[in-house]
């Protein structure tokens, strides 16, 4: 060990120190008892003067010893960018924890209030619609469709000035999304999307939305209506009726699906049977029909064909009726061979068979193609909710209890006055309303931080437990934008 010019001890390169006064390096300044603590404190972390204990740590001679300093930018000085791997690495971590959830194709009440009542800085709403089958789904046309919207959604969102951390954080469970081959195999008929920072929910509808991508502090319902499941509850039963085959399904204004019922007879030869003695013939009603019966003898005693259809469709309906119809008043739609719907109504006790029956032979149609046939005949029905509310709003028209001006309308959407809410189905108002104070803003068009008016006035309505009816232009009242029937 050497000293320099000033007598100072200093230790061999690479090694600790020993446990003398000298090889602590102190000045001569020091007094004795700190030198002393000093040693003390160098023994406890050393063994001898050349080797470590084992619990001691060393720091790379290399390394950023200004770490932890408070250390202020030159403003002539140039930056270095970010890193890019050390970027996605941070972008990663915050968003580790923002999984894709899927919501319900029909929304309960409660889970459009959740989306209703959520904000922030930026929440985004995607509707796209999508392919069941086909071509579209064999070419991953509808996934290449979502990429797409999610690359211009990042641009959206650049112009809007979000920085790149927080574009990546709030897309990057979208980009997840995409590698769920499961999810993009079985799509339904649109899809909806709902993002902000550390959220992000999904729901495969049974609606096809128009395409549309919506960017505001919260999100944009509309579209949803039709796939709320309070104002989805009227529905139909769907019999399918053939000599070979029997099918009961249960459909809504957007979904059909088949009812299994155990002891529905699966076509006439589950109830009728015959069999061939000798040259006698011999007809057997099964167990499932009224009474077992017999008949012997050389064609006089076989029933004709009218007879063996009636004993079939009349086990049917009474196992329909057994099952299912007998706590029911929902409209029965019946699909068969033109000659099939009279015999069928003929015996069934159900009183609520739709007047308009499906004719042909629907017996090897898939469950999406029939539904088309069959909501399309039953349009009247789902259209009734609909009438009967305008002409409510007509017989008072009148009266203070009606309004078509959307600066009444509006303000009472908010404050729950509102029994039936019309509105056109394309139309938009930008502006604002401040529920204290009971002042609304409206807007030729879109201005920043402007929400649709009548994507609110819907949303209000619903959560305050009117109904809302999205009307086409020409059935909306005096040809308004927006039209309401208050409770009060």
């Amino acid at each position: 060990m050497g000293k320099d010019r000033e007598g100072r001890f200093h230790p061999k390169k690479g090694k600790p120190t020993d446990n003398t006064k000298e090889g602590l390096g102190v000045p001569s300044t020091v007094p004795v008892d700190d030198m002393q603590q000093d040693e003390d404190i160098t023994n406890k972390y050393t063994t001898d003067a050349d080797e470590l204990a084992p619990n001691v740590r060393v720091k790379h001679p290399n390394r950023n010893t200004s770490a932890n300093q408070d250390v202020r930018k030159d403003p002539a000085r140039k930056t270095t960018p970010i890193n890019k791997n050390l970027q996605h690495h941070i972008t990663d971590k915050n968003t580790a924890a923002t999984e894709p959830e899927e919501m319900p194709g029909l929304l309960y009440k409660s889970l459009f209030e959740q989306l209703a009542n959520y904000t922030s800085d930026c929440c985004i709403s995607v509707y796209l619609p999508t392919h069941k089958a086909g071509m579209e789904v064999n070419e991953n046309q509808d996934r290449i469709t979502f990429k797409n919207t999610l690359q211009r959604l990042q641009t959206l969102l650049q112009q809007k000035g979000l920085s790149q951390n927080d574009i990546e954080s709030i897309t990057h469970p979208g980009y997840q999304l995409l590698t769920n081959d499961e999810l993009w195999r079985n799509m339904s008929n649109g899809l909806a999307i709902f993002m902000a920072n550390n959220y992000f929910r999904y729901a495969r509808l049974y609606i096809q939305p128009k395409e549309t991508i919506h960017i505001n502090n919260s999100f944009y319902l509309r579209p949803l209506l039709p796939a709320l499941a309070d104002t989805s509850s009227d529905h139909f039963y769907l019999l399918m009726i053939s000599k070979q085959r029997a099918a009961f399904f249960r459909a809504d204004a957007f979904y059909m699906e088949e009812l299994t019922i155990e002891d529905l007879p699966n076509g006439m030869n589950d109830v009728v049977h015959f069999e061939e003695k000798d040259d006698n013939k011999l007809f057997r009603m099964s167990d499932g029909g009224a009474a077992a019966a017999n008949f012997h003898g050389i064609g006089a005693g076989k029933p004709d064909e009218k007879e063996n259809l009636a004993l079939y469709m009349k086990e049917v309906d009474r196992t329909l009726w057994k099952e299912v119809l007998a706590r029911e008043q929902a409209p029965l739609l019946i699909a068969g061979i033109d000659y099939l719907i009279p015999i069928y109504k003929s015996v069934s006790a159900y009183q609520h068979i739709w007047p308009d029956a499906l004719i042909g032979n629907f017996e090897h149609h898939s469950t999406p193609m029939l539904f088309v046939a069959a909501r399309e005949k039953m349009e009247p029905f789902f259209k009734k909710p609909h009438q009967q509310a305008l002409e409510a709003y007509y017989n008072k028209l009148a009266t203070p209890l009606t309004s078509s001006m959307p600066e009444t309308v509006i303000p009472a959407c908010y404050y729950g006055k509102v029994a039936h809410l019309f509105v056109d189905e394309d139309t938009h108002m930008w502006g604002s309303f401040d529920v204290q104070n009971n002042q609304l803003q409206l807007h030729a068009t879109q201005q920043e931080g402007d929400d649709c008016m009548v994507d609110k006035a819907v949303i209000q309505t619903i959560l305050h437990g009117g109904q809302v009816h999205m009307l086409p232009k020409e059935q909306m009242p005096k040809g308004s934008d927006m039209a309401a029937l208050m409770r009060y």
